[in-house]
C-alpha cells in the first residue's frame, strides 16, 4: 500500500537527514461493530374485522384473517380460517385454511382440512389434506409464478390463441 513519508513534513523534531521510515501498524477501526443478522420481520396480519378492496403486494409475509377483494402477491401467504379472498393469489408459499375464489399460484401450495378453494391452482408442489374442499383444476409448473406463460410439454405444439368473429 502507499504511505506518506514524514521526512518532508515541517514540525518539531524533524531532522533534515533521511531516516528509514518504519511503517506504522494500522490502528484497529472502532467504527465497525459486528451485529447479529437482522431477524426476519413478522408477518403482516389483516385482522378478521378488516375488509380490503384492492390489490395487495409485498415481498414479505402476510396472514389474512379478514376479507380481501383483489389480488394478493407475497412471499408467504397464510389464509386464516375466517378469511375470504376474491381474486388471484400469487406467493412462494401459500397455506390455505379459509376460502379463496380465484386462481392460486405458488411454488408450494397447501390446502388444510378447513380450506375452500374455487379456482385453478398452479403449483410446483402441492399438498391437499383430507377434508379440504376444492373445485377447479390443478396444474404443475416448474415456474408457477411467471404469470401463466406455461410452456408446452415436450412433443406438443404451442397453443396459439385464435380470433373469433
Amino acid at each position: 500500500m502507499f504511505s506518506k513519508s514524514k521526512i518532508n513534513e515541517p514540525g518539531p523534531g524533524n531532522d533534515t537527514a533521511a531516516k528509514p521510515s518504519i511503517p506504522e501498524s494500522p490502528k484497529p477501526s472502532t467504527d465497525f461493530k459486528p451485529t447479529a443478522p437482522k431477524a426476519k420481520p413478522p408477518a403482516s396480519v389483516l385482522s378478521a374485522d378488516l375488509h380490503v378492496t384492492g390489490n395487495i403486494r409485498t415481498t414479505g409475509d402476510i396472514q389474512v384473517e379478514g376479507t380481501v377483494e383483489g389480488d394478493i402477491r407475497a412471499h408467504l401467504l397464510t389464509i386464516g380460517e375466517s378469511a375470504t379472498i376474491k381474486g388471484e393469489v400469487v406467493a412462494d408459499d401459500v397455506v390455505v385454511n379459509g376460502r379463496i375464489v380465484g386462481r392460486v399460484r405458488g411454488l408450494k401450495v397447501r390446502l388444510t382440512a378447513t380450506a375452500r378453494v374455487e379456482g385453478d391452482i398452479i403449483h410446483k408442489t402441492i399438498a391437499i389434506e383430507s377434508g379440504a374442499h376444492f373445485e377447479g383444476s390443478v396444474q404443475r409448473q416448474d415456474d408457477p409464478l411467471n404469470g401463466g406463460k406455461a410452456r408446452p410439454a415436450p412433443g406438443q405444439a404451442p397453443v396459439v390463441p385464435t380470433q373469433q368473429g
